[in-house]
């Protein structure tokens, strides 16, 4: 493997076409594409200023990096990276890519980031502002996210997230096979045309929560008391602790709640209309 260290590069396409390279404290000035078409690349302390750095590389580390906003769309049409302790302020990265494995990454801008990825191993990762992270992504296990960004994860399959806090709007659309373990999720309209969506030991908050949605299960969840109009239109199965606000028009299934304090049927409630609705007790 060919080292470079202590070394600055700018213009188009620097290291265009580079196979076993290692760059340590390198910075990548203004310009486009600096590690294009590439692969078994290792990138340790490297400042990355110019835009997309990473396109069509084929096995790469990068660790104790930093993407400046100037390097946005940094990594597209790539795989098998694995990016550890690196700060990211540009948006739209990740776009396209397969086996992806990120430990204690921090991205500011998470603008369409992680678009259209199959095969994420993620651990401890922090997102910020933007919107529509995950878009379109599929095979997903996350431990340790922290986001506040609008949007997240519209129309993914297979995903399975533990330990995390999600505060945003309209959050998981219309997903397919989706599990949640143990975190606290914040918004409105959460859950909304989702299929198989598997909530276990989480909080809740927001307004017109889990509409619209099948096969949706809760096991040993809290929701606050800003839920209200909760389950519209839902086949569920709903075992929940403490109390609930106001459930509207759920379609089938079973709720079972501590306390309920109100629940609206109204002449719009869609058949079979058959949820069996009760307190624990009775």
């Amino acid at each position: 493997m060919k080292n470079i260290r202590d070394s600055y590069f700018e213009g188009e396409r620097p290291l265009f076409e580079s196979h076993g390279l290692r760059l340590e404290r390198v910075t990548i000035g203004e310009g486009e594409s600096a590690i294009k078409e590439c692969s078994d690349i290792v990138a340790l302390s490297c400042l990355f200023e110019g835009k997309y750095p990473f396109w069509h590389v084929h096995g790469f580390q990068i660790s104790n990096c930093h993407f400046k906003v100037g390097a946005r769309s940094a990594l597209w049409y790539s795989d098998n990276l694995l990016m550890t302790d690196t700060v990211i302020d540009g948006p739209k990265m990740f776009r396209e890519m397969e086996n992806i494995r990120i430990r204690n990454v921090v991205i500011n801008d998470a603008d369409e980031t992680f678009w259209k990825c199959k095969n994420l191993d993620i651990k401890n990762l922090e997102i910020h502002d933007g919107t529509y992270p995950f878009m379109l992504c599929e095979n997903i296990r996350i431990d340790g996210l922290k986001s506040d960004s609008k949007y997240v994860f519209q129309y993914v399959k297979n995903v399975e997230i533990h330990n995390s806090f999600i505060d945003t709007k309209d959050a998981f659309w219309e997903v397919e096979n989706v599990t949640i373990y143990d975190s606290e999720l914040h918004g409105e309209y959460l859950g909304w045309h989702s299929k198989n969506l598997h909530l276990v030991n989480c909080h809740i908050t927001g307004e017109q929560v889990l509409c619209y949605a099948e096969g949706l299960i809760i096991e040993n969840c809290t929701f606050g008391t800003d839920c209200d109009r909760m389950f519209e239109y839902s086949t569920l199965q709903a075992d929940i602790k403490g109390s609930v606000t106001n459930i509207k028009n759920p379609t089938s299934g079973h709720i079972i709640a501590d306390e309920i304090g109100s629940v609206t049927i109204d002449d719009n409630i869609r058949l079979p209309a058959n949820c069996i609705i009760e307190t624990r007790k009775g």
